[in-house]
């Protein structure tokens, strides 16, 4: 059955709806041209509230839940990627940690601010050697007196070069395995955290990712999140949630797709016939349609999971899987229905086809998620 949306989520997303159309999209083309998100784009943001959806109304937040998440996320997908990433990796994994094992004093420090945009999150996990398999982690954190020195690089970390709060995974106990994983609360004038430059991509253009580099960072212990030992469980939690986050925007994306496709075949004409009225191109329309629709259903089955409780990692897994790969398929015959239209860039159907891309890859791969529907499914008991 669909999630029921409180009134207040109803809302923002009706807000955010025009937003985006108003605001975002004009500015889209410019975004994905100068790889960046222009500054008063993000004020205007911060004036809508979108920098602060998923932190506690007592920290100057709205307080929406997964599903109110989602539920932006979808809208966001229908929009600039660049721009809806940004909003989405500051308020998923760059504030979920300090939400879920800040102490008191690190959220009445640091989560008002980040509510109102005022400091940029982000998250640091991968590493060159550590992508898919956190238990290669080098980053270090030893303990000396009363701070932690950082040592160790991490790369194409999301939001790196706007962030002002870096949410830093780094190993305090090697024996340990990723038990031995503790995160840490960065910020970017601690001496020792350099940011390096912004990496060119094949998609995600306006949001910035880079490397960064961890030398004798000192960060106090009383910058270090939960007990040592628990960044790398909260980090998969996280990753756990962010998927079914990721898989609702997918499903906006493929919203956009679909309804640009099906104008286009409205309106374009060959041998003397709208492109409509071919079978051929009304199969693949139709295909889209249900990709996108089992999508949603996916989206929805693992939010009620997570509303009952429970764990939710193996739909968690169900759900990014299959409406990345969805996704995938959609933005490819997308580009087919628009034909040599679509691999231009001023219809922005190659736009989305690139920027597509990245889900597969970035929080969990499809191989990651195959592994661990497998290992759910055959778990005894």
């Amino acid at each position: 059955m669909p999630i029921e949306l409180s009134p207040e989520v109803r809302q923002f997303c009706e807000a955010l709806r025009r937003f985006l159309e108003h605001e975002v999209e004009p500015r889209s083309r410019w975004i994905e041209e100068h790889d960046t998100i222009p500054d008063e784009l993000m004020q205007m943001a911060r004036d809508l509230g979108l920098f602060g959806i998923t932190i506690p109304e007592e920290y100057g937040g709205a307080g929406f839940d997964l599903a109110g998440k989602c539920a932006i996320e979808e809208e966001l997908g229908k929009s600039n990627y660049g721009f809806a990433s940004v909003i989405a990796n500051h308020t998923g994994i760059a504030t979920t940690g300090i939400v879920a094992l800040g102490s008191a004093g690190q959220k009445r420090q640091y989560l008002p601010r980040m509510a109102t945009g005022e400091l940029i999150g982000c998250f640091a996990l991968t590493e060159p050697q550590a992508g898919s398999d956190p238990a290669a982690m080098r980053t270090t954190a030893v303990k000396q007196g009363d701070r932690y020195v950082l040592d160790g690089e991490k790369i194409y970390i999301t939001n790196a070069g706007i962030a002002d709060v870096f949410t830093v995974m780094a190993v305090t106990d090697k024996a340990k395995g990723t038990k031995g994983i503790s995160a840490f609360i960065v910020e970017r004038g601690f001496p020792g955290l350099k940011v390096g430059r912004n990496e060119l991509k094949m998609g995600m253009h306006g949001v910035s990712t880079a490397p960064v580099v961890l030398e004798r960072c000192e960060v106090p212990v009383e910058n270090r999140l939960g007990e040592e030992g628990m960044g790398y469980i909260q980090a998969m939690k996280t990753l756990t949630w962010g998927r079914v986050t990721i898989a609702a925007r997918c499903v906006g994306m493929m919203d956009k797709l679909i309804a640009r496709s099906a104008a286009y075949m409205k309106t374009r004409a060959q041998g003397g016939r709208r492109i409509a009225e071919y079978q051929g191109l009304q199969w693949m329309l139709a295909d889209m349609a249900v990709a996108r629709d089992a999508s949603r259903l996916l989206v929805e089955r693992a939010l009620e999971i997570f509303a009952r409780g429970e764990r939710g990692t193996l739909e968690a897994s169900v759900a990014k899987l299959f409406t990345t790969e969805a996704l995938g398929k959609v933005a490819d015959s997308a580009v087919q229905i628009h034909g040599g239209m679509g691999y231009m860039r001023e219809a922005g159907i190659e736009t989305m086809y690139r920027d597509s891309r990245i889900t597969r890859i970035y929080e969990g791969t499809s191989e990651i998620q195959r592994n661990i529907i497998a290992r759910e499914l055959l778990k005894d008991g």
